[in-house]
C-alpha cells in the first residue's frame, strides 16, 4: 500500500494556520487615513439585531390610498434592497390600514454613530433612472428609462476609478446607440429619481449596449447604486415619518457575545485536549481539521472569499456553528474509532488507517448529505424569495412562513449548510491524507498512536 508523502502534512497543516489566521484577523492595507480592506475578518460580520441591534423606520406611501397590488410590490422591493446589501436579518411589514410599511434591520458592526435618517433614505427611494438629452442643470428630452431600457447594473474599477456599468435591454441598446450618434460633443445627463448623478458628454457612439455612470464614487456608494438600481423602482415614493425613526436595542447584547465566546473557546479546548488523549495522532488531526472548519464557517460568514457575499449572523446562526462544529468532531471520532477497530482485527498501521477511513466514510456522508437537505430547505423556505434555494422550493410547491422570521431560520440553515460542507472536505478527505501523511514518519509508527495498543 502506498504511503502518502510525509510532506503533505505540513503543507495541509501550514495552510490550515494561515487560513485560519486571515479568516479571523482578516488583512488590510493602509493609505494614510483610508483602509482598504483585502480579506475580511471577523471584525467584518454584520451581526444581527438580536445581537447587535439596529434600526425601525416607518415609511409612508406618498400618494393616496395605494392599492394592496402596489403595497406589495413595494414590500418586495425593500426586501430586494436589503437583500442586495447582505442583510438577510430583516422584518419588513405592510400595515394597509395607515399606508405604511414597517421595516426593522441591524447594521454594520464598525457604525460607532448610527444615523437612523441615513440609514433609511436609499431604501425609500423611487429609484427611476432616467438618461435625458443635456447637461446637470435640467431635465431634457428622456433617452432612457428604468427596467425597460436596463437589464442590469454592477460596480466596477477602470483607470483607478469606481463606476456603476450598465446593461442594456434590446430596446435599451438601440436607443442608446441612436442618441449617442446624434449627441456627440454634447451632454448626456444620468438621473435617479430628480438627482442628476453624472452628466458625461458624448465622444463616439455606443453601439455594445453598455453605459457607464461616472462620478465621485467609492467601493461603498458605488455598490449601494448598483444594487439600488439592480432592484428596480417603486410604484411610489416612501417617505420615511422621523418621529417614529427608533434604535431597536439588541436582546442579548455584546456582554452577552463576549461571555459566549469565551465559553466558546473553553470549550473547544476542552474538546482538542480529549481528543488528542484518547486517540492521539488522529485526535492531533482532528484539532487541526475542526479548527480549519470554524474558520471555514466564520470566513464565509464575512464575505472572506470574494466570490460569496458577507452574511448576516444572528443567535440562531450561532446555534448552527455550535452544531455543525459537533458533527465536525462526530466525524473525527467515527474516524479515530474504525481505525481502532481495525487494530483490533491484526492489521498493520497501513492497512487499519485506509480500512478505518474507508469504513467511516459511509456513516459521515449519510449524517452530512442529511445535514445539507435539512439546511437547504430551511433556507429555501423560510429565507429571501430571490435566492437559488427559493426557487428549488418553489419547484416543489413549498412557500411556508413569511419575512418576519427571515433572519432567524435563515441564519441558522445558512451555517449548518456551510458547517456541514466543511465537515464532508476537511473531516473526511483533508484528515485522512494528514493521518496517512504522519504515519509515514519513522518514530511515530508506533500501532497505540493510532490507537491500537501499546506494546508492553
Amino acid at each position: 500500500m502506498k504511503r502518502t508523502s510525509k510532506s503533505v502534512f505540513f503543507i495541509i497543516a501550514i495552510l490550515i494556520l494561515v487560513f485560519t489566521y486571515l479568516s479571523f484577523a482578516g488583512f488590510a492595507t493602509y493609505f494614510g487615513d483610508n483602509k482598504n480592506v483585502v480579506v475580511k475578518g471577523v471584525e467584518d460580520i454584520r451581526w444581527g439585531i438580536d445581537i447587535q441591534g439596529g434600526v425601525e423606520a416607518v415609511f409612508k406611501a406618498d400618494v393616496k390610498n395605494p392599492s394592496a397590488s402596489d403595497m406589495k410590490k413595494a414590500e418586495q422591493i425593500i426586501k430586494l434592497r436589503l437583500t442586495n446589501q447582505n442583510i438577510t436579518d430583516y422584518e419588513v411589514n405592510i400595515d394597509n390600514n395607515s399606508d405604511r410599511i414597517i421595516v426593522r434591520f441591524p447594521w454594520q458592526n464598525d457604525e460607532e454613530d448610527f444615523d437612523p435618517t441615513a440609514a433609511v433614505k436609499e431604501l425609500g427611494a423611487m429609484a427611476v433612472l432616467t438618461f435625458n438629452e443635456g447637461g446637470s442643470d435640467s431635465k431634457g428630452t428622456q433617452i432612457l428609462e428604468g427596467s425597460k431600457d436596463i437589464s442590469s447594473a454592477s460596480s466596477i474599477v477602470e483607470d483607478g476609478e469606481y463606476k456603476v456599468q450598465l446593461k442594456l435591454t434590446s430596446h435599451g441598446k438601440t436607443e442608446f446607440a441612436k442618441a449617442t450618434e446624434r449627441l456627440k460633443g454634447s451632454k448626456i445627463s444620468i438621473w435617479l429619481d430628480e438627482n442628476c448623478i453624472s452628466a458625461p458628454t458624448v465622444n463616439d457612439t455606443i453601439t455594445n449596449g453598455v453605459a457607464l455612470i461616472t462620478g465621485d464614487f467609492d467601493a461603498d456608494s458605488a455598490d449601494n447604486l448598483a444594487n439600488t438600481i439592480n432592484a428596480g423602482s417603486l410604484p411610489f415614493a416612501l417617505s420615511a415619518d422621523d418621529s417614529r425613526l427608533s434604535v431597536v436595542e439588541p436582546t442579548l447584547g455584546q456582554s452577552a457575545l463576549g461571555v459566549m465566546l469565551l465559553a466558546g473557546i473553553i470549550a473547544y479546548c476542552i474538546i482538542i485536549v480529549i481528543m488528542i488523549v484518547l486517540y492521539r495522532v488522529p485526535g492531533f488531526v482532528a484539532a487541526l481539521s475542526i479548527t480549519c472548519q470554524i474558520a471555514g464557517i466564520f470566513a464565509f460568514i464575512s464575505g472572506f472569499l470574494p466570490v460569496f457575499d458577507s452574511f448576516t449572523l444572528t443567535i440562531p446562526g450561532i446555534a448552527g456553528i455550535i452544531l455543525s462544529i459537533g458533527m465536525g468532531v462526530d466525524a473525527n471520532v467515527i474516524n479515530a474509532e474504525r481505525v481502532k477497530d481495525e487494530f483490533l482485527q491484526g492489521k498493520t498501521i497501513d492497512g487499519s488507517i485506509h480500512s478505518g477511513f474507508k469504513r467511516g466514510f459511509g456513516a459521515i456522508i449519510d449524517g452530512n448529505v442529511t445535514v445539507v437537505i435539512v439546511s437547504v430547505v430551511l433556507m429555501g423556505a423560510f429565507g429571501p424569495t430571490d435566492t437559488v434555494w427559493s426557487w428549488l422550493m418553489t419547484l416543489f410547491g413549498i412557500n411556508l412562513f413569511g419575512s418576519s422570521i427571515t433572519g432567524s431560520i435563515y441564519s441558522f440553515g445558512y451555517t449548518l449548510l456551510i458547517g456541514a460542507i466543511f465537515n464532508l472536505v476537511i473531516g473526511v478527505a483533508l484528515s485522512k491524507l494528514m493521518v496517512k501523511s504522519l504515519s509515514s514518519f519513522k518514530f511515530l509508527r508506533k500501532p497505540w498512536l493510532f490507537g491500537g495498543k501499546k506494546d508492553a
